[in-house]
């Protein structure tokens, strides 16, 4: 895999004449200070109410600015996602907003945009940190703590089933940063809970349908389980159709837990269906262009910006749900 990872790495600076090592041996580019920018937004995909909340996040941020946002859809996938910012480097660009696919296929777009001169700031979706640093290959990452996310699901699932659960685990896009930590997370707070076991994990890709459709495989293979952790809330809402599906009453028969905050996760919780979600903020705009103007200023930015999230469970979902998107 490391073997694969390299190559692709090398092919992706190939065009550009230079190795990898020459590019990560170069400095990280400088934005300069004016009054307007022509800024890239590379979206990974529009499928979900999160992304399409983060993009009018970003969209309205640029406008109320006066800045010129150059916006790219990847549809999922991580090959377009590369070409996009080829063709933002092409169009010229001051800086770049990159919410990565996944970890790993990425790498050569972030050091193509560090060889053309041009800094890129991740969003909410981390890359390889072996192959590309913080502060040395790209500005920062700003997002939340995915892996934290994965503990505070598993604390709550733990208070509610006092410390016994058969669970279904919903992953999220294989070899995403979100997916990858979200898991340890979870993982990581449940291995010392004896009582505690996952019995199936699979990617349901971030997708409400998707999400359904493993839902009811797994629930197939596994009908004595008593929970469900996805990854996000679209999969949890999917996987609800799937327990009504089979007969089953979710809130009741089934534990649900997830991530997210969406206004249909908040619904949920409020009719029963859904144990809580952890938050995951998707209104990335003043504060990724805040830290695009700190950065033209010469301030030293933090490797990791934390977007800070909320928790949501029946004591508060009714009260907050105007603010869900």
């Amino acid at each position: 895999m490391l073997r694969r990872t390299f190559l692709m790495l090398a092919a992706g600076v190939a065009t550009l004449g230079v190795s990898a090592a020459a590019v990560s041996a170069q400095e990280l580019p400088k934005l300069k200070q004016k009054d307007k920018y022509k800024v890239g937004f590379a979206q990974t995909e529009s499928n979900n109410p999160w992304r399409i909340a983060q993009t009018e996040s970003m969209k309205a941020e640029a406008e109320k600015l006066g800045h010129q946002l150059v916006y790219t859809d990847a549809a999922g996938s991580a090959a377009k996602q590369v070409a996009d910012v080829n063709s933002m480097i092409a169009q010229g660009v001051d800086l770049i907003f990159l919410a990565p696919r996944e970890e790993k296929p990425l790498i050569p777009a972030v050091m193509a945009a560090k060889r053309a001169g041009i800094p890129v700031i991740l969003l909410d979706r981390n890359v390889d940190q072996n192959l590309a640093k913080a502060g040395r290959d790209y500005v920062t990452f700003i997002g939340s703590d995915f892996i934290e996310q994965g503990k505070r699901a598993a604390e709550a699932l733990d208070k509610a089933t006092n410390g016994n659960a058969k669970i279904i685990q919903l992953e999220g896009t294989t070899g995403s940063s979100p997916a990858n930590d979200r898991r340890k997370g979870f993982e990581e707070y449940i291995k010392n809970k004896p009582n505690m076991k996952i019995v199936a994990s699979q990617s349901g890709d971030f997708a409400r349908d998707k999400g359904r459709q493993v839902a009811e495989t797994l629930l197939q293979a596994h009908p004595d389980a008593t929970a469900i952790y996805a990854h996000n809330d679209e999969m949890a809402i999917g996987a609800i159709s799937a327990l009504e599906a089979a007969g089953k009453k979710p809130g009741q028969d089934v534990t649900i837990v997830s991530i997210d905050g969406t206004r249909d996760a908040l619904q949920a919780i409020i009719d029963g269906k859904m144990l809580a979600t952890v938050e995951s903020n998707p209104r990335f705009g003043p504060k990724a262009f805040e830290t695009m103007a700190r950065y033209a200023k010469g301030e030293q930015i933090e490797p990791w910006v934390v977007v800070p999230d909320r928790f949501f469970d029946k004591s508060n979902a009714k009260q907050l749900i105007g603010e869900a998107y």
